[in-house]
């Protein structure tokens, strides 16, 4: 789906689909971008790619987690989906406790 196919609700739903998703480890970082990039932004590789001022083969790297970036271009890249990078226990019980709270 592209963006302007998508009510605004619609994409608020998406992002919090993908985002439980990652945090549920059930996606990777790399595929949450791929998924929220294309459906929600209805974005090629090549135009997200000169929105956040990276390479097309970056971006690509990204979305198949075989990019190494430093925290400032991560939030760079993930500024247009409405996110950025942040800190999470690794621990799937710490993190279902600070879900809750």
């Amino acid at each position: 789906m592209k963006k302007h196919e998508l009510t605004p609700d619609e994409r608020e739903q998406k992002l919090l689909d993908v985002a439980r998703q990652l945090l549920t480890e059930e996606i990777s970082e790399g595929q949450a971008l791929r998924i929220l990039r294309r459906d929600v932004l209805g974005l090629s590789q090549d135009a997200y790619a000169k929105l956040v001022g990276i390479s097309r083969r970056t971006l690509s790297d990204l979305e198949r987690n075989r990019a190494n970036m430093t925290l400032d271009a991560m939030n760079r890249v993930y500024r247009p989906l409405g996110l950025r990078v942040g800190l999470l226990p690794r621990q799937r019980a710490l993190l279902e406790r600070a879900l809750e709270q």
